[in-house]
This record gives C-alpha cells, sequence and structure tokens, in this order.
C-alpha cells in the first residue's frame, strides 16, 4: 500500500503534531511506503527527521498561484500512490482534480475542530461543501467535529487524536526544569496553546489574577506564541509579572508540562470549538488534572468531575473556582490526574491512531 500524506505546513500546532504521530505508526509498520508533501518549509518537529520517510516541499510561489494544481499533479503522477490523505481545509481542494484524473483514493482529514456553528460565510463550510462530495472518506478528530460539519454519512469515520507516550520519556527532572525558567512556587498551573483568535487567554490570565489576590503560591505559565501574546502580556500588572509568566513557544514542552500541578485550555467559543486538542492530551499523559472550556471535542476527551473539569466560556471566576479546588485537594488532584492518565492510554494511544487509520485505508482499497 502506498499511502501520501499532504499538509500546508509543519509548524507547531495540532494536526501538524498529529500527522507526525501517525507517520510514525506507518512507516514503522511493514507493507506500508509512506510518502509526505508539504506545502511549506516551516517545520516544527525534529521526531519527522528521524522517520524513513521521502519528504517532498511543494513551496507555493504565490499565496493564491494556481500552478499548485499543475504541479502537484504532476508529482502525484510521479508517485502513483493508492491513497492521498490531506489535512488542513485548502488541501483537498488542490488535490481533487489530480486525485481524480490518476484514480487515487482521496482521505479528506480537515475536520480538527467542532465550532458551535458554521456559516456559508465561513471558508471551511465553503470548502467543506466542495471537497465532501468528492472524498473517499471523510475524517474528523472528534464526533462534535463530524456534527459541526453535518459530516455523518458511510464515508465518514471519527477517528481519535493518538499520543506517544514515549515523548514524556528521558526527561529533565521537574526541579531543574523549574530552575531554568526561574519557577518558586509550591504550584505551577499552565496553558499550552497559539496566542490565536482561538484560544482565550485573556480569561486564563484573568483567572491567574483572581486567585493571586489572595495568595501566592503559584505561578501561572502562558505558553505558546502568536500575535495575541503581546496584548496578552499587557492585561498583567507589575506586581504580578513573577507570577504569570510567558515563556514563548516551546519545543520539547513536555518538559514544562511535567512540572504542572494543573493543566488549562480556555477556548474561544465565539469563533472556535476544540477537536480533539493535543494540548489536554499532553496533560493527561503527564498525569495533571485538567480545567478546560466545555466545548466541541472536549467532553469526548475529559470526563467532567473524574479526570478534570469542563467549565462555561469567557468565565474566568469558574476556571479559578476550579484551580483552586485542585490546589487544596492533593489527593484528589493526583486521582483525577491518574485517571486522565489511564483514559489516554486507553482510547487515545498512538496505536489505536494508527490500527483506525490502516484499517480506513484497507477499507478503501478492498
Amino acid at each position: 500500500m502506498r499511502v501520501v500524506q499532504y499538509i500546508d505546513t509543519l509548524h507547531a500546532g495540532g494536526k501538524e503534531r498529529q500527522l507526525v504521530e501517525l507517520l510514525k505508526g506507518l512507516t514503522a509498520t511493514p507493507g506500508i511506503d509512506c510518502e509526505l508533501i508539504v506545502m511549506s518549509d516551516d517545520i516544527h518537529y525534529d521526531d519527522l527527521y528521524k522517520l524513513d520517510l521521502p519528504i517532498h516541499l511543494l513551496l507555493r510561489k504565490t499565496k493564491k498561484g494556481l500552478d499548485i494544481f499543475v504541479r502537484l499533479y504532476r508529482l502525484l503522477k510521479e508517485m502513483r500512490p493508492d491513497i492521498l490523505h490531506s489535512w488542513g481545509s485548502m488541501c483537498p481542494v488542490y488535490a481533487l482534480p489530480a486525485v481524480k484524473l490518476l484514480n487515487i483514493k482521496l482521505v479528506n482529514g480537515f475536520i480538527r475542530n467542532a465550532p458551535s456553528s458554521l456559516s456559508c460565510r465561513n471558508k471551511k463550510w465553503l470548502r467543506s461543501k466542495i471537497t465532501f462530495p468528492f472524498s473517499d472518506a471523510i475524517v474528523a478528530n472528534s464526533k462534535a467535529g463530524l456534527k459541526t460539519y453535518n459530516a455523518f454519512g458511510k464515508k465518514s469515520y471519527c477517528i481519535y487524536n493518538g499520543f506517544d507516550l514515549s515523548r514524556i520519556t528521558h526527561l529533565f527532572t521537574p526541579e531543574a526544569v523549574k530552575t531554568k525558567y526561574h519557577i518558586t512556587t509550591d504550584f505551577v498551573v499552565g496553558m499550552v496553546a497559539s496566542f490565536s483568535d482561538n484560544k482565550d487567554f485573556n480569561t486564563f490570565i484573568d483567572a491567574a489574577k483572581l486567585i493571586l489576590n489572595t495568595r501566592k503560591d503559584v505561578t501561572f505559565l502562558a505558553i505558546g506564541d502568536g500575535k495575541n501574546r503581546e496584548a496578552c502580556m499587557r492585561r498583567v500588572p507589575k506586581s504580578l509579572e513573577q507570577f504569570i509568566k510567558f515563556p514563548g513557544r516551546i519545543k520539547d514542552v513536555e518538559e514544562l508540562v511535567q512540572v504542572l500541578s494543573i493543566g488549562v485550555l480556555t477556548s474561544n467559543t465565539k469563533v472556535h470549538g476544540e477537536g480533539i486538542s493535543n494540548a489536554i492530551m499532553e496533560y493527561m499523559a503527564s498525569g495533571k488534572p485538567v480545567v478546560a472550556t466545555d466545548c466541541g471535542g472536549n467532553c469526548e476527551l475529559i470526563v467532567d468531575g473524574k479526570t478534570g473539569y469542563l467549565v462555561p466560556s469567557d468565565d474566568a471566576s469558574a476556571v479559578a473556582e476550579k484551580i483552586i479546588f485542585f490546589l487544596d485537594n492533593a489527593k484528589q488532584a493526583m486521582k483525577f490526574g491518574q485517571a486522565g492518565q489511564q483514559r489516554l492510554k486507553d482510547i487515545f494511544s498512538l496505536d489505536k491512531l494508527t490500527q483506525n487509520h490502516i484499517s480506513l485505508y484497507n477499507h478503501l482499497l478492498t
């Protein structure tokens, strides 16, 4: 079986991480030959270079250049894969003419989120209407995503994200990491996300300020980078800068996640709903209790009241309340974290991610 994975970029992000995890499993499976096409040279994940995998850079000369259709056709004609698995909303648009002319099965995997609603003015809604009818399979990483895009049907599949637990082995000690980032408090609360409009760091920061009004034994880490980072930093008064830190984009973020007492993910539900969040999976893998916005696929990942808490959107008081509960109840926090870690192993493993995709690929070729 020859499978080509096709993605726009491999910068730090959710779908990008999952493609790398999938490639780890596929390249280790006998009988599957994989190749990768990337439309950018922005490759964040060093793990990719450890795989026995041909990587083709299909760089766009201009953002709206139509030459990409011709160049992709020529590349696929030379490669002759059985299946093209596309990631990102524009990739299946670019791929459609080539896969139909070359009789290649198209797996359309761009459903990675689950906003509360989609209108005809949304670009992803339009791209789904263009590409779904011509796709041989539609893959989402959450049931909420399939519902949002109204993609239920015989060719639609929910395949959950997988986590490679080897990523949290051979890490620096928590003491060394805390020293590196100048953390001296007993507790550490963190949020790993991009500083984009999809994520609600404002609520995270406001919750931190509420808690720090009454106690100073907690450091809050806003981990990531993006266009809204500077604005978020300005929300922190100088008196609290030692307690609310912005370490930027961390390549080996697992090192920092292991020192957390609690993992948080607050989302901007006005424009975004999570699919299956890689950040939450990182918290669970390290045995951390989770506080997250109740949106999209978060309820498929978190068992509310057992592995973490789901809170209303844009509600700093609710976020602060749940964080304080875990800070004041160490045994409960450990119990929640252990339950989340076990849930990750049972349902969101790298092996399940790989095997579910292989089953889908085999089904398409029979």
